[in-house]
């Protein structure tokens, strides 16, 4: 897929943002912990079914002190709607103790730390970093791959490849929201089996070439 140029690619954050000028993440939270927990959980989950599961669970458990004193068969409990949740308990409880530990009870600022975590890899980190300490930095999930090679906004053979195009093509003032943007795009509007091109705010921009206008 060809890549698409500077000044249409500026047209269409330009577009994305008149229409959606402070996009948020949908999964709910209340500090850095809770939101490193939720966004942790969600992978190989939807967003919907992560927010149903922390529902009864971030009011008693929003720090890692409680959530250890939770219990990991409490905490398993809590979250077993959603997939992969016996090794997810896991990984909250070791988490949380890494967090005492090294990191005085605090949810650290930079990816190698958030690395280091349990459970936790780069696409969290990077979600973490963005949403709350506000970093230009680009979260990759199944949403963005498959629209980044589809329209040519920055393609790419793998989440990595793409990540590093978000930084080297998109212009500057629209990285910081780049990749909610996109996600909530590809959600919504490129959707994977039926794009909804109809209702597109940037088809006249995409280099998608079975466009249905009547979707």
């Amino acid at each position: 897929m060809k890549q698409l140029d500077y000044l249409t690619l500026k047209a269409i954050f330009a577009r994305f943002a008149e229409l959606n000028p402070e996009p948020k993440g949908e999964l709910h939270h209340t500090n850095a912990f809770t939101l490193l927990v939720a966004v942790a959980l969600s992978a190989q989950s939807t967003d919907v079914g992560v927010n149903k599961a922390t529902a009864k669970l971030f009011p008693i458990a929003d720090t890692p002190a409680k959530m250890l004193a939770l219990g990991e068969e409490a905490l398993t409990e809590h979250i077993k709607t959603i997939g992969l949740y016996r090794n997810k308990a896991k990984n909250v409880i070791k988490l949380s103790q890494r967090l005492i530990d090294d990191f005085g009870g605090e949810v650290p600022s930079s990816r190698a730390a958030l690395k280091s975590l349990p459970g936790v890899g780069r696409k969290t980190a990077n979600v973490v970093l963005n949403m709350w300490f506000g970093q230009p930095t680009q979260a990759v999930d199944t949403h963005i791959l498959r629209l980044a090679n589809r329209t040519g906004i920055c393609p790419g053979k793998d989440e990595l490849a793409i990540e590093r195009a978000i930084e080297d093509h998109i212009p500057a003032e629209y990285q910081k929201h780049a990749h909610h943007w996109l996600i909530l795009h590809g959600r919504y509007i490129c959707t994977a089996r039926k794009p909804r091109c109809g209702i597109c705010p940037i088809r006249e921009f995409c280099l998608f070439e079975d466009k249905d206008e009547n979707l």
